[in-house]
């Protein structure tokens, strides 16, 4: 239970602060291990990094048909949606269902680009269960040598 003193002396941060930790335990109860990052809160999973030319997208999902998977990019906004088919198995008449952990039906990931980014020059590719989607880096951004005379 939340009990705050409102008194002169009163740690109003502090008191924010645990009202955080507490509404994280109840909304986010998966890994914690990045501010950015919260495994298990979304389908698909993704990952993002960059290379000195690239800005590199990784969403593992697997048993996707990849002509159902879109891919767009839009005022820096790269958007990766598609649907997941549900995995009951066919011709099992009267087959009941108790617990579904896999996700199942439509998803939609918006993920914000680096300003680097350069949303002309974006390949996509799907397998093993990965979409890999490689963004380059506008040339202005990327680190060059200057040569002193």
């Amino acid at each position: 239970m939340l009990q705050a003193s409102f008194g002169p002396a009163a740690d109003v941060f502090g008191e924010l602060a645990r009202l955080q930790g507490l509404l994280d335990q109840v909304f986010r109860p998966l890994d914690r291990s990045s501010i950015r990052g919260q495994a298990g809160t979304a389908f698909p999973v993704i990952n993002v990094g960059t290379t000195p030319d690239t800005v590199e997208v990784m969403a593992i999902a697997p048993g996707l048909d990849p002509a159902t998977l879109q891919v767009t990019v839009d005022r820096g906004l790269l958007v990766v949606a598609g649907e997941r088919q549900g995995t009951v198995p066919e011709g099992r008449e009267g087959l009941s269902v108790h617990l579904r952990e896999r996700f199942a039906g439509s998803f939609r990931r918006v993920i914000g680009l680096p300003q680097e980014a350069d949303p002309a020059k974006i390949d996509a590719s799907y397998r093993d269960g990965i979409l890999r989607i490689t963004v380059a880096k506008r040339e202005s951004s990327r680190p060059r040598r200057i040569e002193v005379h």
